[in-house]
């Protein structure tokens, strides 16, 4: 199940994911604890999540919601 749908926005995978950046998780590891998705799902939507401006990935290798994901998120 991909992150972001045709129509540009998250999909219940990529909302998920989302919300755990949103509750401070900033690993892959700790974002697929979190919301229960798959760690590869969790990968592969982070690096999506990113290319759409939703998330972003920090220096450090962290991951963190940005204002746009925020705003997707309802």
């Amino acid at each position: 199940m991909p992150c972001i749908g045709p129509d540009g926005n998250p999909t219940v995978t990529g909302k998920k994911v989302l919300s755990a950046l949103k509750a401070g998780k900033s690993t892959p590891e700790a974002v697929a604890e979190e919301s229960g998705v798959a760690l590869f799902r969790v990968r592969s939507g982070l690096r999506s999540l990113v290319q759409a401006g939703m998330a972003e990935l920090s220096q450090d290798g962290s991951y963190k919601i940005t204002e746009k994901g925020d705003a997707l998120l309802f």
